[in-house]
């Protein structure tokens, strides 16, 4: 058995990546690694395909340490500290602050219809995306996938998600399954009932110990994981052999402190900042703020601008995370053709991994301003880009079903989820939807 995500040698080559991204000299360990005969080739999947030998791995897990200890990246435009973050937002907010439970029931909706949406092509790339929904007549995206018509030639070229298919093909779907997307939208609404508006980090990295099976994290978080069986508290935990660290993870886990914050993006980014630390530095907080954020505003503002506008109030100004969400939302705004937009987020944003935060955070910041708050246009069109498909269709369906509200939805999107949401977080299997709303109002009530 192969154990993803935490095996040194799958680690180096990724850590070796993050590190020139992030501006800093690495050439004497990429050097010392090849020539023992290591592969600079990161996985794709988290785990190479043969262990290495104890040699290797001894090496990688020296080369790692090395690389921690290496001079940080410069960061005086990359600030990730709460209090540097908080000296550039304004003084204040323009926002109403009352919120529906019809908004928040859309935006729990809108995030599971498009995490189930981009379930089934999680890991397919964009021209295997489209040359299935051209085999079974589905180009352009406009409806749930579906196995049915689909030439064997085709399917064995771009398996489905394994994990996923059975439950995320049209055919197939019979309430929302489980998957991450929705785990730590439930697991921050255990945190803020549990503990309040004031939790901490460690009160979130004690939350996933005791909630979160091993199993159902990836990447950063699995790491982090990790780190904190071995003793490793927040930050440490983020920080320690985590090449994963400015990936899209803590960008997926904040949605719900921004709809217990209605109208407070700079209230929604501080609990997020919290949650972001145990996993994330940088962009990766940054990508946690801006969802937060974008949260925030979502079921109180009129219009998708509006929220898009809040969003990037939270973000240092100039940060790459900044300059790119602003670089793709202004691509996309009024542009009638998606794919000469996607295509140039892939000519700028390609060389990063498909789980990297920048790039999947532009498609998001893309597709809400090409869909101009339509949850179909806008979920189909982030999906159909590809990348991390279940966790940008769950952004962006959130975004879209909160600025819609529940009620306005169709039909045709959210009775298929038939209320229900599958999960193995102790308390929240089987739970509706309808609930979850009320829950979150309670508190955005009680925050106010």
């Amino acid at each position: 058995m192969r154990i993803t995500w935490v095996q040194p040698e799958d680690l180096l080559p990724h850590e070796l990546a993050a590190s020139r991204d992030e501006g800093r000299d690495v050439s004497a360990l990429a050097r010392r690694w090849t020539e023992a005969g290591g592969d600079l080739t990161p996985p794709v999947s988290g785990a190479s395909p043969n262990p290495a030998s104890p040699r290797l791995r001894a090496l990688a897990a020296e080369l790692l340490d090395a690389a921690d200890a290496l001079p940080p990246a410069a960061a005086e435009d990359e600030p990730d500290e709460l209090a540097d973050l908080r000296a550039t937002w304004p003084r204040q907010w323009s926002l109403p602050t009352d919120v529906t439970h019809d908004r928040l029931h859309g935006a729990w909706l809108g995030r599971a219809v498009g995490c189930l949406l981009g379930k089934p092509v999680e890991k397919i790339p964009r021209e295997g995306i489209r040359e299935i929904l051209t085999a079974t007549g589905r180009w352009p995206l406009r409806d749930w996938f579906t196995a049915r018509g689909l030439p064997t030639e085709v399917a064995a070229r771009w398996p489905w998600n394994r994990r996923s298919a059975p439950t995320s093909l049209a055919e197939n779907i019979d309430g929302m399954p489980e998957d991450d997307d929705l785990n730590y939208a439930l697991l921050a609404l255990r945190v803020l009932e549990t503990h309040g508006r004031d939790f901490t980090s460690a009160d979130v990295a004690q939350a996933w110990l005791d909630w979160l099976p091993g199993g159902r994290v990836f990447t950063a978080e699995r790491v982090a994981y990790r780190n904190l069986l071995l003793g490793y508290a927040p930050p440490e935990s983020a920080r320690r052999h985590n090449p994963f660290r400015e990936w899209i993870g803590a960008q997926i886990r904040t949605d719900v402190y921004g709809w217990v914050n209605p109208g407070r993006p700079d209230r929604a980014a501080e609990l997020a900042w919290r949650d972001a630390t145990v996993s994330h530095v940088r962009g990766g907080v940054h990508g946690a703020v801006w969802a937060a954020a974008l949260a925030a505003a979502a079921p109180v503002a009129d219009t998708v601008d509006e929220v898009l506008d809040a969003a990037e109030s939270v973000l240092p100004p100039r940060s790459r995370f900044a300059a790119t969400v602003r670089e793709a939302r202004a691509l996309a705004t009024d542009a009638e053709d998606w794919e000469r937009v996607v295509d140039e987020l892939y000519a700028r944003h390609g060389h990063l991994h498909w789980v990297h935060v920048r790039n999947n955070a532009a498609l998001v910041a893309a597709a809400l301003a090409y869909g101009r708050g339509d949850l179909e246009r806008s979920i189909c069109a982030v999906v159909s880009g590809g990348w991390d498909t279940d966790s940008t269709g769950a952004t962006v369906g959130a975004v879209t079903g909160a600025l819609t509200g529940a009620s306005g939805l169709p039909d045709r999107w959210v009775a298929p989820l038939r209320n229900r949401l599958a999960s193995s977080i102790a308390g929240f299997d089987g739970v509706g939807f309808d609930e979850l709303a009320a829950r979150t109002r309670a508190l955005a009530g009680a925050g106010s």
